[in-house]
């Protein structure tokens, strides 16, 4: 007898329906599992006839054939598990009623029929509902994040393999998932811009970042803060919209951790040390690629301290995702496409020793050390740097009075006054901020006064700058102008846009 279950699978952060037929035939007992299972897969078999034992479910030696349909993509995990059983179940007969074809299971079964979460919940999700399916059963671990659908989907948390068994053969109906109110999360207890002591003109760049999504650059002596205010822009930055949090947490999903991501309001702040290889930047991994510190910073913020120490191939990876806010990873195993639109902060001393400009003198780099240390940095990545900003070291008398800097609520402000206006103005076009403004848009909305023009033209000339560059100067003056509610770009704004692209100028 043959039986059909429909379950899920995963490929990147794409979802699936997969249709598990489960046959039973005379012969000699054996289990096959085809339909390209890895090896997680593979070892269903035994989790699976193990359980069923558990459960009182005995399942007699016979010839047991099990395919995962489509056959021609690689099915990885133990999501089948679940499926898996109540396959054969059902083609044994021992379920009195059919299975239902609205439904879609999926689940890694523990030796004793527990329920346990597997990867890419919500992305699964996503697909039973595409296929124009009604119900999902799932681990209970799971629910959370696939109820971010809302009612688009009928969710069944689940913990043991008897209640599904006791609810498919109405013996006890399982309730539906109905999630918890969530609370939101304040900055409480968080790293405040207000410890910062001084550095005015830093936390205005910060500020500048924020609201538009640019990334920051900032070169400093050693203990001038700028891992310091690095660290806080968490508390500074626009709440996530529903479309952005569901990326977020189908990432995360993925590496196993979309439960905790899908409880969070806080957008993803990643901070790989400086010996992370190009690989674990971009991503990557045996079989189907993992997603990187890339994709993981996606609608977050990616931090890099101590920026010329990395690689340089892995700092070369950041070059296209910076602009195309994407990352392919391709791999014997198949190629994978995963989101990577993040704001780059990234730190750096002006000299290998740190203390290149110091007041103190200590340096003892040789001009030519310092353009060696400095050219760690290709030309290409540094032109992607919206702010180039140096961190002067803070005035004694700045420690001394330790008088209460703005609080970072009072900058917040401001950010999400500005973000407000950039998501009412690009709304429908798929642009969330100005740092990813596309052409069209940049012609549109970026046209500066006369004035403006022209010490934008003059600064062009003076300082050499690449189109690239031009234009990154135009999306911060918009930043800027959100940031003072105003919409027409005036000199001052490009001024002050004009007077973040130090490394322009050093050059």
């Amino acid at each position: 007898m043959i039986s059909t279950v429909y379950s899920a699978g995963i490929y990147g952060i794409e979802g699936y329906l997969v249709t598990v037929e489960c046959g039973l035939s005379n012969g000699l007992p054996s289990f096959d599992l085809v339909g390209l299972p890895g090896a997680a897969v593979k070892e269903s078999r035994e989790r699976v006839m193990t359980a069923a034992r558990s459960i009182g479910m005995q399942i007699p030696p016979c010839r047991k054939t099990v395919n995962l349909a489509p056959a021609d993509i690689k099915k990885e995990g133990a999501v089948y598990d679940l499926p898996i059983l109540l396959g054969l179940l059902s083609a044994l007969g021992t379920l009195t009623e059919p299975l239902p074809e609205d439904s879609v299971f999926i689940g890694e079964i523990s030796l004793s029929g527990e329920l346990r979460p597997v990867r890419g919940a919500l992305s699964m999700a996503m697909a039973v509902r595409d296929a124009g399916k009604r119900c999902l059963f799932l681990p209970r671990e799971n629910a959370a994040e696939a109820a971010m659908l809302g009612e688009d989907l009928v969710i069944y948390a689940v913990a043991h393999v008897k209640e599904i068994l006791d609810h498919l053969m109405k013996r006890e109906s399982l309730t539906p998932y109905q999630p918890e109110p969530r609370i939101q999360t304040g900055l409480e207890g968080q790293p405040d811009y207000r410890d910062v002591m001084g550095q005015e003109n830093v936390k205005r760049a910060m500020e500048i970042a924020a609201a538009g999504g640019h990334n920051i650059l900032m070169s400093g002596s050693p203990g001038s803060g700028k891992s310091m205010m690095a660290k806080r822009i968490g508390t500074i930055l626009p709440p996530m919209t529903r479309e952005e949090k569901m990326d977020v947490v189908r990432i995360y999903s993925v590496i196993g951790e979309g439960q905790s991501a899908a409880a969070t309001d806080c957008r993803p702040i990643r901070s790989p040390h400086h010996t992370t290889s190009a690989a674990g930047i971009a991503g990557g991994g045996k079989g189907i690629p993992m997603p990187g510190e890339l994709s993981l910073a996606h609608n977050g913020v990616l931090f890099l301290d101590e920026l010329p120490e990395f690689r340089k191939d892995a700092l070369e990876v950041l070059r296209q995702p910076m602009e195309d806010g994407v990352v392919s990873i391709v791999r014997t195993a198949g190629r994978v496409t995963y989101p990577a639109k993040f704001m780059l902060i990234a730190a750096m001393n002006p000299c290998k020793c740190g203390w290149y400009g110091h007041a103190s003198g200590r340096c003892r780099c040789t001009p030519s050390e310092v353009r060696a240390y400095r050219s760690r940095l290709s030309g290409p990545l540094l032109d992607r740097m919206d702010i180039q900003i140096d961190v002067r070291p803070v005035p004694l008398k700045d420690l001394a009075e330790r008088k209460p800097a703005e609080s970072s609520e009072a900058i917040r402000k401001r950010v999400v006054a500005a973000r407000k206006r950039q998501l009412e103005r690009y709304q429908g076009t798929g642009v969330t901020c100005n740092a990813d403004m596309l052409p069209a848009q940049l012609a549109q909305y970026c046209r500066p006064d006369a004035a403006g023009q022209a010490l934008l033209d003059a600064a062009f000339q003076r300082l050499g700058m690449t189109a690239r560059s031009y234009d990154r100067v135009l999306r911060l003056a918009r930043t800027i102008a959100d940031l003072a509610g105003e919409e027409q770009i005036s000199a001052a704004h490009i001024a002050e846009a004009i007077q973040y692209r130090n490394l322009d100028r050093a050059h």
